[in-house]
């Protein structure tokens, strides 16, 4: 799917200002409004947008400890497992990688103990061989989309890219 100069915008005003009316995104474009919402029903629906809910904080929910830990699988179990995960509220992401394990989960606790207590609760998973656990001491760049926008935008002849800047 093509993202052109246009989108970038769009996505880029999403990003900065996601609780706006869509009547005041296109008055802040310049567009109007049904162009505007034919571009975010074809950004919805190419996937480029994939949600419109407010972004959560665990730890501000009481989970503060965040760790990374590695799922080493049975061969022909890693659907299973995946499965399991899926009723683990503490999981909140989960991915098949390659290298050192088979799955790369991020989990939230609220102390180590519950840490703890989460991983002792992955081994006991049919399918589970070892897990290796990586604790985050602190988020050096917080999870952000806004600069890879800006260089599609540039890529597409935005304003960084010598394109005309429009607001």
């Amino acid at each position: 799917m093509a993202v052109d100069e246009l989108d970038t915008r769009i996505l880029r005003l999403l990003l900065e200002q996601p609780r706006t009316s869509v009547r005041e995104y296109a008055r802040v474009l310049g567009i109007a409004r049904g162009t505007l919402q034919a571009r975010l029903d074809r950004l919805e629906r190419d996937g480029v947008i994939t949600g419109t809910g407010p972004a959560l904080s665990p730890a501000a929910l009481g989970h503060p400890v965040l760790a990374f830990v590695h799922i080493e699988v049975t061969q022909g179990h890693l659907d299973d497992v995946g499965d399991a995960l899926a009723a683990v509220p503490e999981i909140v992401e989960a991915f098949s990688i390659t290298g050192g394990g088979d799955l790369l989960t991020r989990v939230v606790a609220r102390d180590n103990a519950h840490l703890e207590d989460v991983i002792q609760a992955l081994i006991s998973l049919p399918g589970v061989v070892r897990t290796r656990t990586e604790v985050a001491l602190r988020e050096r760049v917080p999870y952000r989309l806004a600069p890879l926008v800006e260089s599609i935008g540039s890529a597409a002849g935005g304003p960084a890219a010598g394109g005309p800047a429009r607001n």
